[in-house]
């Protein structure tokens, strides 16, 4: 049994009087991919943002429930957002690289926690892009600008980026809906390596994904919880109709 790093009980997020999120529970687990699928607009990514209380940077939000991280609830008054942030690290739709060199990019976040010494800096670089399957394809070009790289490189590099602080828990906001086919197989696979050590969150559009890589679904219709449970159940013998209609294309 994977232990809970996420727990999380009767969420409702609130955009001013809208209800993004109503009722949200289930619980995220360690060296587990968990995709979140559903329409646009559902609410799979205000989710996605709460756990790492990105929401807070939105004007008029709040909400009620419980996000447990470790027994902790994250939206308690005097939690260490920044150390939050630390842990649950994020990849956006969109690879997003500073425009500074690739060995720069990795160890940005390292360098804002203090960390000056260069081998432990240059041991962090080659450890993150290997883990982000990087390094063979830019260990030579380390001092050339992030954004020469392809698309897919840069997710990747944004991957490494994220690992680079020693997360444990990372969130994938649709990460592969910008990139071509050959680069969206290298960053699946490179989940699936990654699960190894994180527990992943990733919102995708993608139902053949979702079934590829992920070890439990949830899916999302109008802020609500549909339906949550392992993949294989999911998608092969789900419980509620709504889900069934969603996985084979009657709507959404």
């Amino acid at each position: 049994m994977s232990e809970n790093v996420f727990k999380i009980n009767n969420l409702n997020l609130y955009y001013g009087q809208f209800q993004a999120l109503k009722n949200i529970s289930l619980q995220l687990k360690k060296n587990k991919v968990t995709a979140l699928i559903g329409p646009s607009g559902c609410g799979k990514s205000t989710f996605l943002r709460s756990l790492n209380r990105m929401n807070d940077l939105i004007d008029d939000c709040h909400i009620d429930g419980d996000i447990l991280y470790h027994q902790n609830n994250i939206y308690q008054r005097g939690y260490d957002v920044i150390t939050l942030r630390t842990k649950v690290g994020m990849v956006f739709q969109k690879p997003n690289p500073f425009p500074m060199s690739i060995y720069d990019n990795v160890v940005y976040g390292p360098r804002c926690q203090g960390i000056k010494n260069k081998k432990k800096l240059d041991d962090l670089v080659e450890e993150s892009l290997k883990k982000a399957a990087l390094w063979e394809e830019v260990k030579d070009r380390l001092k050339d600008s992030a954004l020469d790289l392809s698309g897919g490189q840069q997710q990747r590099l944004c991957i490494a980026r994220a690992i680079a602080m020693e997360p444990e828990v990372i969130l994938m906001d649709e990460p592969t809906s910008a990139l071509d086919p050959i680069a969206t197989l290298k960053i699946e696979d490179l989940i699936n390596e990654l699960k190894e050590n994180y527990a992943i969150v990733i919102v995708t559009h993608s139902m053949q994904q979702a079934a590829r890589i992920s070890d439990e679904t949830a899916f999302f219709l109008m802020g609500e919880i549909i339906e949550y449970g392992s993949t294989d159940t999911i998608f092969s013998n789900p419980k509620e109709k709504q889900t069934e209609d969603y996985i084979t294309g009657r709507f959404g």
